[in-house]
């Protein structure tokens, strides 16, 4: 099992460990719903090192891009991020990325930790016949992130302290959008995105240096209410946010359309998965369900509607934030309209249920 930089952090601040990826990961450090309800109303610092990182260099960056992926990347400035995925060759999906372009032939490619191999080989494979060097640097690259309303607050004192050096003011990188910066003089990336639905940060460094930046956050933001989040938060939060997880709501058997992700694939040019990219007629969708009750439907329960099974759920929980169960699930297309009531066999019991657009939660802007 492969340990993270920063598991003698996680060690100390007492925090429950699992399995995940292959990696020894914090699940939750105090409890899932604190932590959860931090990341709300403060912040919460995640530990992300088991982020796959793949490097992409050279002047055939772009057309390579274009070929090994379903997005356009022609058009991308230098500085920012750009979420897309990679398909197979029949249009399922392999995984989701997020893409970053730190230079005019330089990007990064991230993806899921257990899609690391996956990822990568298909990336080297589709490398062939292009001017480009693709680079597996998982294992040399760190990944902090600080996510919640206190999340740019946190940072600025981190400037203020001339502890953090942005190449540019930090006031000025917008939504997925990626800069170069300074940690205590050590190169680091600094892009505002994230994965719970909240304003954030995630900082790319090297892992010599992930202690440091895990210790100066939770430093400066401990005035502010930030606390070290685990696993089990970063998947309820996800989850209100709408926000689709590779294994339950993606894989090889779903296409994007299907995932309400036909807004990533390109609509010109030719690209790995190209054909196969338009579900099956009648395939199913995925939707959002909000449920009475305080039962949570949980992951492989069915869908009915009039005594038939029209659907599986993918992820569900009681949302810590909204005080009612969510889900996510696909179902047939015939019952995928907003306000269809559908019911979930949750061991037995048939609860109803709503059809819901995503997201379920949606953050109160901040001046």
């Amino acid at each position: 099992m492969r340990s993270s930089p920063l598991e003698s952090a996680h060690e100390a601040a007492g925090a429950t460990f699992t399995d995940f990826a292959g990696y020894r990961m914090p699940v939750r450090y105090s409890s899932d719903l604190a932590e959860h309800h931090a990341v709300r109303q403060a912040a919460g610092v995640f530990d992300l090192s088991h982020m796959a990182e793949v490097g992409v260099v050279g002047p055939d960056a772009v057309p390579f891009l274009d070929h090994a992926l379903a997005g356009s990347f022609g058009a991308m400035p230098v500085g920012r991020a750009k979420y897309s995925l990679l398909l197979a060759e029949d249009g399922g999906i392999l995984d989701d990325l997020v893409v970053y372009r730190t230079g005019e032939d330089v990007f990064l490619v991230v993806a899921n930790a257990a899609n690391r191999s996956v990822a990568v080989d298909a990336l080297v494979a589709r490398s062939s016949g292009h001017d480009v060097e693709v680079t597996d640097d998982s294992d040399t690259t760190a990944l902090v992130a600080i996510q919640g309303p206190a999340a740019a607050g946190t940072l600025d004192a981190l400037v203020v302290a001339d502890r953090l050096q942005p190449e540019t003011p930090l006031d000025e990188l917008r939504y997925y959008r990626v800069l170069h910066a300074l940690f205590d003089g050590a190169e680091v990336l600094v892009a505002r995105t994230g994965y719970t639905g909240e304003d954030g940060f995630e900082i790319y460094s090297d892992p010599d240096v992930a202690s440091s930046i895990w210790d100066a956050l939770l430093e400066t933001g401990a005035d502010r209410g930030v606390v070290p989040a685990g696993l089990a938060a970063r998947d309820t939060l996800r989850l209100e946010a709408g926000m689709p997880l590779y294994g339950h709501e993606l894989s090889t058997e779903v296409r994007p359309a299907q995932a309400g992700l036909g807004r990533v694939v390109a609509t010109s040019g030719s690209f790995v998965g190209d054909a196969g990219v338009v579900p099956a007629p009648g395939a199913r969708v995925l939707v959002g369900l909000v449920t009475e009750g305080r039962r949570a439907p949980r992951a492989g329960y069915d869908v009915v509607h009039d005594g038939q099974v029209v659907g599986t759920v993918t992820s569900g929980a009681l949302s810590p934030t909204l005080g009612h169960p969510v889900a996510m699930a696909f179902v047939d297309p015939t019952v995928a309209g907003e306000g269809q009531l559908l019911h979930i066999d949750v061991r037995g019991t048939a609860i109803p249920s709503t059809v819901t657009p995503f997201p379920f939660y949606r953050r109160t802007p901040r001046g």
